[in-house]
């Protein structure tokens, strides 16, 4: 297990009006496990506690409560040995944008102890890696998103961790730079180096992620494989907007076909087995109780579905 939390808790003061404060609990008592070798995401709104805990487990913040083993060390008592063990990428990044690459990765690899030239080495290895070598002598600044990406991931990555943190990695870029990204995260985890991150993405969770936990509020409340996951709600959804959507479900709740309604601000989701074929027998259902659609749409079931059903809401509209 590279990492193992329990009960974790952090509680922030927040300054309010008129010299008032007021305590947030950020993270609310939450249990981790983490195998080695697997990609492992947090999924969740922005707010929910994700960047809290990831900075927890690093070292970067200290618990108010709880415990936490990371690469065998405690992150409170062990903090030094913790960092030698861990890669992080931040979601800013870390790379001075007025600084060529190359120096920073150099400048990276110094502070993790290692020679001149081994850190020159190591730099030459992560640029060829990344496909940065003609880029290395540029300012960051010039660079696209998705090359300062790579270059933050190659800092993350300069000390040979068997643990890296991703904090929303892939927040602002393209879907191309997005989809290449992906890709070096699975050669890290194929070369045996264990990648938690953090994401708002449900399409980035799903295709990425051996397990994921999704954590609302600073709790988690879904663990297990994309696919476990997705089978809680399994079938296919029937996305509906009406102008009665009160009448609607108490109208499809009661259909043999239908597994689960769920209301949701101005639309209504219907889960059902074998959709195709049940989908004549819904729209049949409406029309015959004076019903009007304004749109429908028929889904697989998504980890937005998985989210909603735990939360009462959908993970797109809080993210």
């Amino acid at each position: 297990m590279i990492i193992e939390a329990h009960g974790l808790r952090k509680t922030f003061v927040a300054k309010r009006g008129r010299g008032k404060t007021e305590e947030v609990e950020a993270v609310r008592g939450l249990d981790l496990a983490v195998d080695e070798g697997e990609i492992f995401a947090c999924l969740g709104p922005n707010g929910a506690g994700k960047t809290t805990t990831v900075r927890m487990l690093a070292t970067f913040v200290v618990p108010t409560a709880g415990s936490a083993r990371v690469a065998g060390h405690d992150v409170v008592k062990e903090a030094g040995r913790v960092r030698e063990k861990i890669g992080y990428v931040s979601q800013s990044g870390g790379v001075d944008d007025n600084t060529p690459g190359r120096e920073s990765l150099l400048l990276a690899a110094r502070i993790a102890g290692l020679s001149r030239r081994q850190a020159l080495t190591r730099a030459d290895e992560l640029l060829e890696t990344f496909s940065l070598t003609e880029l290395a002598g540029r300012p960051v600044k010039t660079l696209s998103g998705g090359q300062k990406r790579r270059f933050a991931l190659a800092i993350g990555l300069v000390n040979r961790p068997p643990l890296v943190f991703l904090d929303e990695p892939t927040t602002g870029l393209d879907p191309q730079n997005r989809a290449n990204l992906w890709d070096e995260v699975r050669t890290l985890r194929d070369q045996g180096t264990s990648v938690l991150l953090t994401t708002h993405y449900l399409d980035e969770a799903d295709a990425l992620c051996d397990r994921l936990v999704i954590v609302d509020h600073g709790l988690i409340v879904a663990e297990g494989t994309p696919e476990e996951l997705k089978k809680e709600v399994s079938g296919d959804v029937v996305t509906l907007r009406l102008d009665d959507i009160d009448a609607a479900q108490k109208l499809l709740a009661a259909q043999p076909y239908i597994k689960r309604t769920q209301a949701e601000d101005d639309a209504l989701r219907a889960y059902l087995d074998d959709g195709e074929h049940n989908l004549p027998a819904l729209l049949r259902a409406l029309e015959a109780g004076g019903l009007g659609i304004r749109s429908i749409s028929l889904d697989r079931a998504t980890l937005d579905d998985v989210f909603l059903r735990h939360t009462g809401r959908s993970l797109r509209d809080a993210a």
